[in-house]
């Protein structure tokens, strides 16, 4: 398929935003790592591309969102684009005993990446972070 230059065309005919790519063949570490954590749904991978866990039981839809949250991760993760917001206690609370526990700019870009793909786990959204989510979707040439 011919890739559009506008990202919203790109998003409408299935694409990501941010001109990120969504790599359907899985590295074998990779595909080891998803069998043994199905909860996992989805990973921005070291190449930049997103991935989809094959062993979770997801609905279409929630593929979708999941893609759209990951290409939101690469963009910030590739780009000058980094979210400098506060986090609300309860995000905070969110990430006590997970890996990015006390990664204070790891836990932005993951509630930025929530927020950006509809996921209500973002918490409360302030005003702040609703700030850097319409320049987000600005950037990826969408308004959802």
């Amino acid at each position: 398929m011919e890739e559009s230059s506008s990202p919203m065309a790109n998003a409408l005919m299935g694409g990501l935003p941010f001109g990120v790519k969504r790599r359907g063949q899985l590295y074998p570490g990779e595909d080891n790592y998803f069998r043994q954590n199905p909860k996992v749904t989805g990973m921005a991978a070291e190449d930049d591309a997103v991935i989809l866990n094959p062993y979770s039981s997801l609905s279409e839809q929630e593929k979708q969102a999941v893609a759209r949250n990951e290409a939101a991760r690469v963009h910030m993760r590739r780009s000058e684009t980094k979210p400098s917001f506060a986090l609300t206690e309860d995000q905070r609370r969110q990430f006590a005993g997970t890996p990015y526990e006390g990664n204070e700019q790891a836990m932005r870009e993951t509630i930025a990446a929530r927020i950006f793909s509809g996921d209500p786990s973002g918490g409360e959204i302030t005003p702040e972070q609703n700030s850097f989510l319409t320049m987000l979707r600005a950037l990826a040439g969408t308004t959802r």
